[in-house]
């Protein structure tokens, strides 16, 4: 351990910051995802709010570089077609 360089000590640092606040937001968006589909499927009154919501989540996180973009994507579409469709 005394062989590290300073940089390479506070890279190690950093990095494991990074992912600790990183794996919070992905826990957020997966929490809300859940959520969203609970209230699709209970065809609850607040679901609309609550896709909103999940969609916001995603989009920020993939702003960030935290989730990749197709990703989003995929996940959005797939939660707005389960909307639509319980609509009908």
């Amino acid at each position: 351990m005394g062989l590290r360089k300073k940089s390479a000590k506070k890279r190690i640092k950093t990095s494991a910051k990074r992912q600790a606040r990183n794996l919070k937001v992905k826990e957020g968006i997966k929490k809300a995802l859940k959520v969203a589909e609970k209230a699709i499927i209970k065809n609850a009154s607040e679901a609309k709010d609550l896709v909103k919501k999940a969609i916001s989540l995603l989009d920020k996180a993939s702003q960030k570089g935290i989730v990749h973009h197709n990703k989003t994507a995929r996940k959005k579409s797939r939660l707005l077609k389960k909307l639509n469709k319980s609509a009908k």
